[in-house]
């Protein structure tokens, strides 16, 4: 008389553990679209500046996430299918993949920790460099589009400031043909606060941007922020899944402990 009770408690607990398994599934299906959608925005929204940078790392960054989305997107469509099929080995398999999108995610917030700390080294050391040798230099098109838009869309001249131009080889160069056009060159025309052809070639406030700290300044706040982005959304799904985990190995054990 003791064997019904119990086997209708399992049955409540096994119903009550697909349903809930079943709602964390459509959530986590939604949050590999929310994943994705970051990971391409990152590369799409910015994708100029990436040139600009020497390390790989917050390209690397978006890509783990675009990828971890849509594993999450499939693996959420499998997790529903097990989950009401009720088949062990579907469960077990979705357990792996939820693991493996757990260690892409984490990987993906550690190297975005990471580039966190050494960004504004890499930005001192690199960026003048790229920017003085490489402007209006033939097959560094991608370089000279990336700078450009800097400059107007982070109303900037300069790496730390407009003289940095000095040095770059299209606004100064070594052989200059002291022609009238080449003596007045000051600044790239991006530089100006309306941008019109050959504005560059006064360098005055009232002309051109005069910012603080430079564009290093503003392209390093601009990264950070993406990479806090990166971290917190791949960190906080990640530990959304442990969750997810939890609920499949006490499904996967209430199955295998009843009755059939």
């Amino acid at each position: 008389m003791g064997a019904p009770p119990y086997e209708e408690k399992e049955t409540c607990g096994t119903i009550c553990l697909k349903y809930l398994l079943f709602t964390f599934n459509f959530l986590f299906w939604l949050a590999g679209g929310v994943v994705m959608a970051v990971g391409i925005w990152t590369l799409v929204e910015k994708s100029d500046y990436i040139s600009l940078l020497s390390s790989a790392t917050y390209a690397i960054s978006a890509y783990i996430l675009i990828l971890a989305g849509a594993i999450v997107m499939v693996t959420g469509v499998l997790g529903c299918c097990a989950t009401f099929k009720e088949q062990r080995k579907l469960l077990r398999v979705y357990f792996v993949l939820l693991l493996c999108i757990f260690l892409l995610e984490i990987l993906a917030g550690i190297l975005a920790y990471i580039y966190y700390q050494q960004l504004n080294e890499e930005l001192q050391q690199n960026l003048k460099r790229t920017m003085v040798e490489k402007y209006q230099q033939p097959g560094h098109e991608d370089i000279t589009k990336a700078v450009d838009k800097l400059q107007q869309e982070f109303k900037c001249c300069g790496i730390n400031q407009s003289s940095d131009w000095d040095a770059n080889q299209f606004i100064h160069p070594k052989e200059a043909d002291n022609s009238v056009v080449q003596a007045k060159k000051v600044v790239p025309d991006s530089c100006c606060k309306t941008q019109t052809k050959h504005c560059g070639y006064r360098d005055h406030p009232s002309n051109i941007y005069k910012v603080e700290g430079g564009c290093i300044t503003k392209l390093e706040n601009f990264i950070l922020d993406q990479l806090k982005i990166i971290g917190a959304v791949a960190v906080g799904i990640a530990c959304v899944q442990i969750v997810g985990m939890v609920f499949t190995c006490s499904l996967y054990r209430s199955l295998k402990a009843e009755p059939y």
